[in-house]
């Protein structure tokens, strides 16, 4: 704590860009090298940020002067770069998931145990105000005992915009496996730990059209289901309702709502750092715009990682591999259920992370 954070990257692809205007104004964020499997792509970034040289992988793997790895390969390498990283002593930072598999994900957790150091993982728009002030909602008691939620992401499919749809379409694909990151990450930080889930999944066509760029009129087959909706429960006893589409049209659904004895809640969008927080409280007449009271302000992408640089030694992050790995087992039992017709129970558990006090960390501009 109160030491900058010496972080490389590995991955330049579009993502990067919302990486690396949040790392500008973090104090707490020094990026000292970027790689990628195009070395054009990583001298591009390492050209636009001041103090940042482009390596190799391996280069970077092995660089004195960098203390994690921000992984933001495709999913299927994550798991390989993660337990590169670690090997080499490093801490690691992924883009969601964790890993393409559970059983990925625990050879991940298992060597940074044994390595001695830490695992962070997208999604951080948890630690956001928008999560953050309905998490102390729910802490402060203003719905009671929380009994239910739902949460809804509904659209007609992504290759309706993307140039290149075909993997959303593939195994380890899927509106669960794609969205329900934010959703799993935020539910479990609102509601707790989930011990046991239900699924349905279905698809209405085995091909889609790509609706433009290079390749627009072409068509994509569907490996997958297309439409999922599950049930989880907590270990709080609270039920949670997914319900996540590339098949709907649209919606009017909140992205999450959370009912309890008292009141019911409006979370904002889970795969934004902000939002209005918006409460009804029993015998009320209509809903209130709760102010905003946690969470950092005016987050992004990266925050999790300054976040992880103030964890003391020895404790979890609050984005973390344990929240993770939770979340993927989760997602994988509900498809796992699916398939069977059956209950699958959930063989990890972790605790609820700490709620984020409301707090500023972008603190200066670096070119």
């Amino acid at each position: 704590m109160g030491k900058s954070l010496n972080v490389g990257i590995i991955g330049c692809g579009a993502i990067i860009a919302q990486y690396l205007a949040n790392f500008r104004r973090l104090d707490s964020i020094n990026l000292v090298a970027v790689a990628d499997l195009d070395p054009a792509r990583a001298q591009a970034v390492a050209d636009s940020y001041d103090g940042v040289r482009a390596l190799s992988v391996d280069e970077l793997l092995e660089a004195d002067d960098v203390e994690l790895v921000l992984n933001l390969t495709i999913p299927a390498a994550h798991a390989e770069i993660a337990l590169k990283a670690i090997a080499a002593g490093k801490s690691v930072y992924g883009e969601k998931p964790l890993a393409a598999t559970t059983a990925e994900a625990r050879q991940v957790l298992e060597a940074a145990d044994a390595a001695g150091v830490t695992v962070g993982c997208a999604p951080d728009t948890v630690l956001g105000t928008g999560i953050q002030t309905a998490r102390k909602a729910i802490d402060d008691g203003l719905i009671g005992a929380p009994v239910s939620a739902t949460a809804t992401m509904a659209t007609p499919g992504h290759e309706r915009w993307h140039p290149n749809p075909d993997f959303y379409y593939q195994p380890g694909g899927g509106p669960l496996l794609d969205m329900g990151p934010y959703y799993v990450s935020a539910l479990v930080t609102l509601l707790g730990p989930v011990v046991s889930v239900v699924g349905a999944a279905s698809h209405t066509r085995n091909e889609r059209t790509i609706g433009s760029g290079p390749r627009q009129g072409q068509k994509v087959p569907v490996a997958i289901d297309s439409h999922v909706t599950g049930v989880l429960v907590h270990a709080s006893g609270a039920l949670s309702t997914l319900f996540m589409s590339f098949d709907a049209v649209q919606t009017k659904s909140p992205n999450i709502e959370i009912h309890g004895e008292k009141g019911s809640l409006v979370v904002p969008d889970p795969n934004h750092f902000d939002g209005d927080v918006q409460l009804f409280e029993l015998g009320a007449g209509d809903w209130k715009t709760l102010p905003v009271s946690a969470g950092y302000v005016d987050a992004g992408r990266g925050f999790g990682i300054a976040d992880l640089s103030a964890t003391p030694v020895g404790q979890e992050p609050r984005a973390g591999g344990k929240l993770a790995f939770h979340a993927l087992e989760v997602m994988e039992s509900v498809l796992e259920s699916a398939k069977t017709g059956q209950a699958v129970a959930i063989q990890s558990t972790v605790k609820r992370p700490d709620m984020v006090e409301l707090a500023e960390l972008s603190t200066s501009v670096r070119a």
